[in-house]
């Protein structure tokens, strides 16, 4: 029979051993095969686990019946000993050395478990000291290692709540840049608006004014400025918000992996400090066969570093975005701001050159309206000449013709009549060449009027450009944003 709590091989745990010249009593054959030990179901704190067979295996002797004697064996039926009932004469069935040796294994046997007996209740007293020590050792070492991973989850805890208030300070960093951000950004609307309003009005220059000078090319470039600055604005608050979700994220693990090691330090805790006269023990049959583990202590560990890892991570990158988002800040208000400087003194130098040119304008059209007066009065006296050169040519006309009529040989060519042939022709020759000057002085007098028209309506043009950009385009430029507010600090 195998006994709990002793070993398997002791020997005087084993079935005793059927002697093979054993005879037992007729009256007492029944009761030689019965167990030796009765049968006592195992409680099942004594499980043993590994060893399913034990919760059942019981031990039992199930002997058998020797023969009567030697000389019946290889009998036939018909030569074996009649049955009582059959008996005629009277015979014994057991020798008296039978009976002694009956007797004497009998005492052997007795003598054996006794023996067997007294070993056993030493090695029980042995091994219940032995248990008693291996258990209280057992103890010890479950409550030392309770403590230390009480200790193991305190220094976790410790690392993880100084993380956790370094992440939420740097989230908080973070969101206040972004803030700064958003307001600069949004600073940056009106110097566009201002912008593009420059560049609308400017549209409104009428005639030779609408050139691509260096105002509009400043002006269009500090559109590209401004939009350029806009977008890396826009780029940066996107990283921002999806730096903010990266911290969080982290910060969401850390609180979890922080409040899993509170409870954990509580249960642990209350485990480290039970003993064995403790309120609330009990039995839990079966729960060390319960295996809801999921991790070993260097998983456990590493899952609560790695968290850790992220979050510094994560800090870092949300550090350094923030220094990058402070220098775009500064670098975009610098850009902003010197491209605002430089249109101003386009503006300012265009300015000048438009007001230099009307006072040039005025000074041509002041003399060309006194060069079409002389002209003028130039045209009215080559007028008077050639109505003065009328009489002359009558006068020697009228001559010729009244020596046209002089009688017959008389009709001579002399000095006179060659000399009013000839005065005639001068003063017909002066005619023309007076009349010829007039169309010349007329031809000139419409260029000076149309001279006149082109300055008074350049002038104009210059008027409405000095208009545009002195008053118009240089108002709204006053109230450019300061660098505070561009830098989203206002």
């Amino acid at each position: 029979m195998e006994l709990v709590g002793s070993p398997l091989t002791a020997t005087y745990a084993h079935p005793r051993s059927t002697p093979t010249k054993f005879l037992p009593a007729i009256s007492t054959m029944a009761s030689s095969y019965k167990n030796r030990f009765p049968y006592y179901p195992l409680p099942q704190s004594f499980s043993l686990p590994w060893m399913p067979s034990t919760y059942y295996k019981t031990a039992a002797i199930n002997p058998t019946l020797a023969p009567f004697s030697k000389s019946s064996q290889g009998l036939t039926p018909s030569k074996m000993l009649p049955f009582v009932s059959n008996r005629t004469t009277l015979f014994t069935r057991y020798t008296p050395d039978d009976w002694y040796r009956s007797n004497l294994t009998n005492y052997k046997e007795s003598e054996t478990s006794r023996h067997n007996a007294e070993r056993l209740r030493v090695d029980t007293s042995c091994m219940i000291q032995d248990k008693y020590q291996q258990t209280k050792k057992t103890q010890v070492e479950s409550t030392k290692n309770l403590g230390e991973r009480v200790n193991d989850i305190e220094f976790w805890k410790s690392e993880l709540c100084h993380e956790l208030d370094e992440m939420i300070g740097e989230t908080n960093a973070l969101t206040d840049m972004k803030k700064r951000l958003e307001r600069a950004l949004a600073e940056t609307e009106a110097p566009l608006q201002v912008a593009q309003e420059c560049l609308l009005h400017r549209e409104k220059r009428m005639g030779i004014d609408l050139v691509h000078d260096d105002v509009e090319k400043q002006l269009f470039t500090e559109v590209d400025v401004i939009r350029s600055c806009q977008e890396r604005m826009q780029r940066y608050l996107d990283k921002a918000k999806a730096q903010l979700a990266s911290n969080r994220a982290a910060q969401h693990e850390v609180e979890r992996d922080l409040a899993n090691k509170q409870a954990a330090h509580r249960i642990d805790d209350k485990c480290h400090h039970l003993r064995n006269t403790s309120d609330g023990i009990s039995y839990y049959r079966g729960v060390e066969r319960v295996d809801a583990t999921i991790s070993v202590p260097e998983s456990w560990a590493k899952f609560t570093d790695d968290n850790i890892l992220r979050s510094q991570s994560e800090r870092a990158a949300s550090a350094k975005l923030r220094d990058n988002i402070e220098n775009l800040l500064v670098v975009t208000a610098n850009e902003m701001w010197r491209q605002f400087n430089r249109v101003n003194v386009a503006f300012t130098n265009r300015i000048a050159e438009t007001a230099d040119a009307k006072s040039k304008i005025q000074t041509h059209l002041a003399k060309t309206l006194q060069e079409i007066f002389q002209i003028e009065m130039n045209i009215e006296a080559i007028r008077k000449a050639i109505r003065d050169k009328g009489p002359p040519l009558k006068v020697a006309q009228t001559r010729l013709d009244e020596r046209t009529r002089r009688p017959n040989v008389e009709l001579c060519r002399d000095t006179a009549q060659l000399r009013l042939v000839n005065e005639v022709h001068e003063i017909d020759e002066t005619i023309q060449s007076l009349q010829q000057r007039l169309r010349d002085a007329e031809d000139m007098l419409q260029m000076l009027v149309h001279a006149k028209s082109v300055l008074e309506h350049d002038l104009a043009v210059k008027a409405n450009s000095l208009f545009i950009d002195q008053e118009k385009c240089m108002g709204m430029r006053k109230t450019f944003p300061s660098t505070a507010r561009l830098v989203g600090y206002v």
